[in-house]
């Protein structure tokens, strides 16, 4: 029976450097071959260590290309770690074709957990930690990016998304037009990092207090909804309907749209100042 190479998937720093593990330092130190994200970030961190191990780049434009070559090399007895830039390889990074082909071919897939800005961000947001649903990157445009949150809205579970500086005040104000301007969050930004900061509110407070220009690596912890899902979809289609039409027209076209006795959608609109 033949014995294949292993393929470690190893957490590094998502800043300080000290948060790297002892284990994960023996892993590096001990397989056969590194495949990176970026490879001079890689070294940097290798050269802090004192590691010298050879190194191949695997990221998003070539991960599918590449995960064959390597796969043949895990057959030959390889032991492969696999790191990212920062935090969890896989996690809104590289790696997913490679891991997905490893268990097709029968190779030993082993984490080597540690750092994780989304957990990091989670553990210290004072939200809801019982059920959450970690998103990713929202689109870059608006219109898509709307019609993501609008999929999110009845989320219960608390959100985490991760975004770049110089987006998250589109998305914070488009969070504010589809969940509400009072829906509770924290903006963690450059986790563990000199200038970190943490910003506690509604969504409407952390836009006023990020600043401008903010600079680094943004995650942001937005709590679920605590509405009923059948009386929050009342309510949007009741705030779509009314903005465009006559307030009797917009009652019965919601009581039919969702299959509800129309006294019901008038209570509700009656409960809104509708009138």
């Amino acid at each position: 029976m033949p014995t294949y190479g292993t393929l470690f998937i190893v957490a590094t720093p998502i800043g300080n450097l000290s948060d790297i593990s002892a284990r994960a330092l023996t892993t590096l130190r001990q397989v056969d071959l590194i495949a990176a994200e970026d490879t001079r970030h890689t070294k940097r961190l290798l050269q802090q260590a004192g590691i010298q191990r050879p190194l191949i780049a695997l990221h998003e434009h070539n991960e599918r290309q590449r995960a064959q070559s390597l796969i043949e090399r895990l057959h030959h007895g390889t032991d492969i770690a696999l790191v990212s830039d920062a935090g969890t390889p896989l996690i809104s990074d590289p790696g997913f074709p490679l891991v997905r082909a490893c268990h097709t071919a029968a190779i030993p897939v082993v984490p080597i957990p540690g750092p994780s800005a989304l957990i990091a961000a989670l553990s210290v947001s004072g939200l809801p930690t019982d059920a959450f649903y970690f998103a990713g990157f929202p689109p870059h445009k608006k219109s898509a990016r709307r019609t993501w949150l609008e999929q999110l809205r009845q989320q219960t579970a608390t959100l985490i998304l991760y975004e770049s500086n110089h987006r998250v005040h589109d998305t914070l104000s488009d969070m504010q037009a589809v969940f509400g301007a009072d829906r509770r969050a924290m903006c963690a930004r450059e986790l563990t990092k000199t200038f970190e900061t943490l910003l506690h509110g509604t969504l409407h407070d952390i836009q006023s207090q990020l600043g401008v220009q903010p600079k680094g690596e943004i995650v942001l912890v937005v709590a679920g909804t605590t509405a009923d899902p059948a009386t929050d979809e009342l309510e949007h289609y009741l705030d779509i309907l009314l903005a465009e039409l006559p307030r009797k027209q917009a009652i019965t076209l919601t009581a039919k749209l969702l299959k509800l006795p129309k006294n019901q959608v008038y209570q509700q609109a009656l409960s809104r100042n509708a009138f």
